[in-house]
């Protein structure tokens, strides 16, 4: 398991809870000493094009402290995607976040559609042609579903409000797939008791991480990845990416 991750992602860019100071080092403190960390370079414009249309892309430059935090963010996604091509399973510990990026808007503390941004690249040069994508966050990736609806690309994010129904709707969908080039994952934490969500535990994380590898193996001969999303409780939220890459490793 190889952790995606550069010092710079802990500048504060924004005044959103996403950017928060100290968010970034409360994961740090779980997983240092257990992953080897490997750092990204930022994502090229030509890497943004590909999902994002130009004027999007100039209203973040308009920020050049923000553009360069939004660069860096899908500049991990894409090495994390990389990795888990080749069979070796990462995590993108990045912000800003992703999902809620469109391909001419964006909302929610995000700019670039990371996961979106990864794929993107990965299928122009023809290494995958189908992928699936899972959500946990609490928000719906309306951003990631707005840029590959009707595509080979599915985005599935579980809508069941009750915990049990949760892993459940999960567990039943993957077990669904077949034919994928790489399982990618959405990973937010602000569905935990003790985040906006209030309603999963810590071990449940590394339950859908386990379900995830599983998945991987069937559909994908184990190529997966996962890109932090949410998660802004920073006493639980160390914990909880830990164990999610219990599971998943």
């Amino acid at each position: 398991m190889k952790v995606i991750y550069h010092p710079d992602y802990q500048k504060v860019y924004a005044s959103d809870p996403a950017a928060k100071a100290g968010r970034m080092e409360a994961i740090l403190r779980e997983l240092e000493g257990y992953y080897d960390f490997l750092e990204p370079q930022p994502a090229s414009e030509d890497d943004l094009r590909r999902v994002h249309t130009q004027s999007h892309i100039e209203s973040i430059k308009g920020n050049p402290l923000l553009y360069q935090a939004a660069c860096l963010a899908a500049g991990g996604a894409i090495l994390a995607a990389k990795l888990a091509m080749e069979k070796e399973p990462s995590f993108g510990l990045i912000r800003p976040p992703g999902h809620h990026a469109s391909a001419d808007h964006c909302w929610g503390f995000c700019f670039f559609n990371n996961v979106a941004i990864a794929l993107a690249k990965l299928k122009e040069a023809k290494k995958i042609s189908r992928a699936f994508i899972l959500d946990f966050d609490l928000h719906f990736g309306d951003g990631t579903n707005n840029i590959f609806q009707g595509s080979q690309i599915v985005y599935f994010q579980p809508r069941a409000g009750e915990r049990q129904s949760f892993l459940e709707e999960i567990k039943e969908r993957l077990e669904l797939e077949k034919g994928y080039h790489i399982l990618a994952v959405s990973a937010g934490f602000d569905r935990h008791e003790e985040d906006w969500g209030r309603m999963l535990k810590t071990d449940d994380y590394r339950t859908i991480g386990k379900l995830v590898k599983d998945a991987s193996q069937n559909i994908c001969q184990g190529r997966r990845f996962a890109l932090l999303e949410g998660g802004y409780n920073h006493k639980v939220l160390g914990k909880n990416v830990k164990a999610f890459l219990e599971g998943l490793q």
